[in-house]
């Protein structure tokens, strides 16, 4: 595997960390860097947010997550469902009017849509007309909860309420002479605009905007992907982490009281070894007593415990903790 590869993998292992899927971030004095399950916390989806320039190729990413994950429910929320509709004089002077900047958006409704869903709620997600600049009087689209949501917007690492919300926050990068050039082509053909105004609006309005709001959040991605939907080692990686998180989700579904240790490059490496045919016996008795032995440490970790003084062969007095509990056994649950 490349540098790069590795150091977007890395990145995106910090990013969705262990609080995803109702997993609790262990205490500071805990010396284990392992999560576990609470059977009362309730289980949330993943939610991955996709940001970047405009036409950069936001969507084309977001499609292939979505086809890459078919053995999962995965629903597509996007932010331009939340614009603002237009009032009579707004809409005379459509021309003025900055469809770029955050104030255009709904984001108190926005926000309420995404943690409905988090808690496992069905809504109603607005219909935009792009012609009439408009909201649907009539019509929603109806979005039930899943276990990956995905969130795609210029703006939507711009308000930090948000940005907590997700547990994956990715920035589509693409040149800016092909963003334009997509964007003119998007606006004739699906929006019934013509060229003049495109680039008029380009210029005036979606350009700065770009650099005052939509550029500064990219230092809030956790996984930049150049080239969009052509960078498929990228999209790839990505769908490997997500599976792998949706693994963990699934299992702790299954066993309520089951204690997941979290994933590391030592315990992967280690796994890679014991499952190699050509291995030695030796080494895999060696590996294996390794492995058994963190899962032991790990279980050690989480027994009640009080404190106790004992006195030392030196005749000090030495004051640690006593279990409450023996440990009769460790059960190993393979996927």
């Amino acid at each position: 595997m490349s540098e790069a590869s590795i150091s977007i993998e890395y990145a995106m292992e910090k990013a969705s960390g262990p609080h995803f899927s109702g997993f609790r971030t262990p205490t500071a004095t805990s010396v284990s860097s392992t999560t576990f399950s609470d059977a009362n916390v309730p289980r949330e989806p993943f939610v991955i947010g996709v940001s970047g320039g405009t036409a950069s190729g936001k969507t084309t990413v977001c499609d292939m997550i979505i086809q890459q994950l078919h053995d999962h429910r995965v629903v597509l929320v996007n932010q331009d469902s939340f614009y603002r509709g237009l009032n009579s004089e707004e809409l005379k002077r459509v021309h003025e009017y900055n469809f770029d900047h955050p104030d255009a958006f709904d984001t108190e409704q926005l926000l309420e849509c995404i943690k409905k869903l988090k808690i496992g709620h069905s809504v109603q997600v607005p219909v935009y007309d792009f012609k009439l600049h408009r909201r649907s009087s009539d019509s929603f689209r109806q979005v039930n909860a899943s276990d990956v949501i995905i969130l795609e917007g210029i703006l939507v690492f711009h308000d930090q309420r948000v940005r907590n919300l997700m547990n994956m926050k990715i920035f589509v990068d693409a040149d800016a002479d092909v963003r334009l050039a997509r964007r003119i082509r998007r606006d004739t053909v699906e929006r019934g605009r013509d060229v003049n105004s495109v680039l008029e609006q380009y210029a005036k309005f979606v350009k700065p905007a770009f650099d005052d709001f939509v550029l500064p959040s990219k230092k809030y991605a956790d996984v930049i992907i150049p080239r969009g939907g052509d960078n498929h080692v990228a999209i790839d990686l990505i769908v490997q982490h997500i599976r792998t998180k949706l693994g963990q989700h699934d299992l702790c579904k299954i066993y309520p009281n089951v204690y997941v240790i979290q994933s590391t490059f030592q315990i992967r490496g280690m796994h890679t070894l014991i499952r190699d045919r050509d291995i030695s016996k030796h080494d895999f008795v060696f590996y294996s007593d390794r492995l058994i032995r963190l899962v032991v440490e790990h279980g050690l970790g989480h027994l009640p415990f009080t404190e106790k003084q004992v006195v030392t062969p030196t005749a000090t007095v030495y004051t640690g903790v006593d279990f409450c509990k023996k440990l009769c056994g460790v059960s190993i649950v393979r996927r």
